[in-house]
Formats: C-alpha cells, structure tokens, sequence
C-alpha cells in the first residue's frame, strides 16, 4: 500500500483509568510515527453515553501526557460526529450493502435460543433481509424502528497483517453485523471505520484482540469505497496468571504507578520492550533511542506478561540515570506531602537535598523509597527499629558510643576521612571490631539499622547534629 505519511492513532474508550495496555498500544503508535517522521493521533471513543465520563477522558490524557506522549493535530470526540456517521450509514442502505433490521431484542434473544438448542449458526439468520419492499414500506409507514445492518457478501476475506502475516476468513462466519443501532446511533465498528478514514490513518495498529473487528471493518471499507490501511494486530499484556490486563480484574492504572514512584521514562522503556525486541541485549533506553531504533518487525507474535520486578528494575536503571539534581526537583514536593519539611525549607537548603538524593540514589527503586528512607535527614524524631534496638543498643555499646561522641565533638573537622579515623581510634583504644561501633552508631543517628554508608551519612548530617543524635541514644540506653 502508498501512503503520503504514516499517520497513527490511539483511540481510548473514557470509561475507566489509562491502564498500562491501551499506554502500551499508544507507544507502539507514537515511536512508529516518530520514526517515519509521521503523525500521532488521538480519538476519544466517547459514543457510549453510559459508560464514558470527561474525568476519564482527563484521567486518560494526563496520563498519556506525563508519558511524553501528546498529539501532532487536535483531539477528535466521537460524539461530536454523529451526524457524519449517519450520513455513511444512509449511504450504505442506499448503495444496497446494507438493509433496514426491524427485529426487536427479544425477537433475537428468541433466534440465538433456537440456535442454541439446534446447535446450527449463532449468526443473525437474515430474516430482514427476506422482506419485501411491501413489508418494509409498512414497517417504515407504522414508524417501526430499525436498526441498519451490512450485508455480507458471499467468499471470504483475507488481510495482511504485519506482525502476524496473513489471516483469512470465511464470510459465512462473519453475520450480517448492525452498523447503526435503532437511535441512528454508529456502532463501534462503523465510527472506527469512518473515523479513520477521515483522519487519514494510514497504519491501525491494535491489539491483536482487534482481529475479528478487522474483519468485519474491511467489509465496511469496501462498502464505502475507502482504501484500506495497513494493519498491525500486536500481542497482548498479560497478568502473570496469563489473563489479559484489564481495569476489570482491578489492574493498577498508569497514574498509579505515577503515584507510586515510576518515572515516565522507565514505564515507557518498560512498556515498548513488551512483545517488541531490539534484537540486542540492551534493556534500557531513551525515548530518543527508542525512536531511532524502533522496527515493527522487530514485534513478537506471542503475549507479553505484564511483571512489576521488571518494572521496577527499569525505574532503578532510570532513576541511576537522571542527576542529583533533577531528583531533588522530583522528590522535594513529595517530602513537603509527606510532612517532612518544608518547601521554603528544601529551597533554602537545596545544596542539602541534593546530597542525600545523591547518598540514598543507589539504593531505591521508586521515587516513594527516597521518602519512605530519608526521614531522618529531615528530623530526630523517629523511633529506633526494634530489632536492631535489642541488638545494638546495650550497656556496653552506650560506653562506646559515648566515647565515639566526645572524639566527634573534639574533631576540627568533620568529614569522611576524619570519621573514618576517629571511630578506627576509639575501636582499637577498646579493643572491638569497628562494626560493634558501625551498627549501633548507625541506629542513634538515624533509627534503622540500613542505609548509606555510614561515615558519609554522618558526614551529610553534620557534627552537630550527628554529637546530639548519639547522647540522646546514649541516654535512651541508659534508661530502658
């Protein structure tokens, strides 16, 4: 097939979050557009009145947004085009591919029990088609309502498909399907027809869930003498029970994983890697380099699993990847919610945040874990961990520790290499291991007994407040 441009769409149903399979399917979209230098499209799928909601629609697009993901030309809304639907249905009924269906819902709920019990075809059995022009014009004449439904020729119909090569079917398994119901209302396949062609899609590419829709969509094209785009029918997500992702099933949106700690950059390498391969072993990239080297035979035709420690080692690699600095601005409002600080505080002491972005960087996965590990850079008040408490904290450590406090409070300066020199002297002046003083010097100063490496961690916290963290633990020692 030619095409002037490859120009994509992704087209969402606003009745629920943006989950990671519908953000999946856009960057497929989006990197093959920016890799032939085309254009990425979004449509609204909001003709479902019932189930579609403008907070969705919102939730949908700033989720797509924070991905990086935006359109080239103006969003389209289904909705608004319900009049240009009509006009290609009345030109279906017209031209003789379709015909008027007066039959009720009861009528046909009665015609597939039939069938069920006779084990013959579940398809429509064509009874509107049999009318007379007698019989239809007194339907028509007694304001009967009717819903309008294509014609399917007899043969069959094959497509080529570019991940899983060619499919073809039977028409006498495609039923004469309702194209627009009896409120004059498009059916899905009808407005994605349409709306396609209008939109000069030159590429769908869907879900490979999506295949029988195809099918009947060609037959549509043809009906309206639309050329064909080509069609790309990718694997699917899958849960790690092997069950598609779905917000049914209560799978987790994208903005969640937002909400959670992922970073945009490490979702959207996460997802482009699911059932596509660059045919390295290469894992992590950029969007840009994603772009530069996105091939669409590259895709697999087998389902992906959708697994979250992946994901996560993705947003740790990513995370590694961005500045001291750019975290901080990431992580600053997350620590003023949390009520650790506060945003005139962070901003006067920006230098601060930034070295203990840069002492926890290594040892997160999620932007949560830099709050979740960083409370007490920002405040004393923490509880010591009571594991560690039982095991560090006893008469003998307090007499270490609070010789270890008065050589800290006697040093002229207070830094890695002086630290390290200090607790080395006072460990050898009594004789133990330096981890019998690591550990419950760790726990005074910062309540848990992991973290950074300590002689930095104290370094970061300062002298002052290192010396009266210790006392306080040499006290609570004392005491308990």
């Amino acid at each position: 097939m030619s095409y002037e441009q490859v120009r994509v769409r992704i087209a969402p149903s606003p009745s629920g979050y943006l989950h990671v399979g519908t953000a999946r399917m856009a960057i497929a979209n989006y990197l093959f557009a920016r890799h032939s230098n085309g254009k990425f499209l979004i449509r609204i799928e909001d003709t479902d009145i019932e189930r579609s909601d403008i907070k969705h629609t919102e939730y949908i697009l700033n989720g797509l947004k924070w991905l990086g993901i935006e359109p080239d030309e103006e969003i389209i809304y289904q909705s608004q085009r319900t009049d240009l639907y009509k006009k290609y249905a009345q030109h279906i009924l017209d031209a003789g591919y379709g015909y008027r269906c007066f039959c009720s819902p009861e009528n046909l709920e009665v015609d597939r029990e039939e069938a069920k019990e006779s084990k013959s075809s579940m398809n429509y059995n064509r009874r509107c088609l049999k009318l007379s022009v007698k019989e239809i014009q007194s339907k028509l004449d007694n304001n009967e309502k009717f819903a309008i439904r294509l014609k399917i020729p007899e043969g069959a119909t094959s497509f080529y498909d570019m991940i899983g090569g060619t499919f073809t079917r039977q028409n006498q398994d495609i039923e004469d399907f309702i194209i627009a119901r009896s409120d004059g209302s498009a059916t899905y396949n009808m407005a994605v027809v349409i709306d396609d062609h209008d939109m000069k899609i030159s590429h769908v590419i869907r879900g490979n869930d999506h295949i029988t829709n195809t099918f009947k969509q060609i037959h549509i094209y043809k009906a309206l003498n639309f050329n064909l785009p080509e069609f790309w029918h990718l694997p699917l997500i899958l849960r790690p029970d092997k069950r598609k992702v779905s917000k049914r099933l209560g799978d987790k949106g994208v903005v969640e994983y937002k909400q959670e700690g992922i970073l945009p950059e490490a979702m959207f390498n996460f997802l482009s890697l699911l059932g596509w391969s660059p045919k390295t072993d290469q894992e992590i990239f950029t969007v840009e380099e994603l772009i530069t080297i996105f091939e669409p035979s590259y895709f697999n035709k087998s389902n992906a699993v959708f697994n979250e420690e992946k994901l996560l080692s993705f947003n740790k690699a990513h995370i590694n990847m961005k500045s001291d600095h750019d975290l901080a601005v990431e992580i600053a409002p997350m620590l003023v919610e949390a009520g650790y600080t506060t945003k005139y505080w962070l901003e006067t002491r920006w230098e601060y945040l930034r070295t203990v972005v840069g002492l926890l960087k290594e040892r997160v996965k999620k932007l949560s874990d830099f709050v979740s590990m960083s409370n007490y850079f920002f405040s004393d008040e923490f509880v010591y961990d009571q594991d560690a408490d039982k095991e560090y904290f006893n008469i003998q450590t307090a007499g270490l520790l609070e010789s270890l406090t008065n050589k800290f409070e006697s040093l002229e300066r207070f830094d890695h290499q002086t630290i390290a020199t200090a607790l080395s002297e006072v460990a050898e002046e009594n004789k133990v291991k330096k981890a019998v003083l690591i550990h419950p010097t760790r726990l005074a100063v910062s309540g848990v007994p992991g973290g950074p490496g300590l002689y930095d961690l104290l370094e970061v916290l300062s002298q002052r407040v290192v010396v009266e963290r210790m006392r306080k633990a040499v006290n609570y020692i004392k005491t308990k």
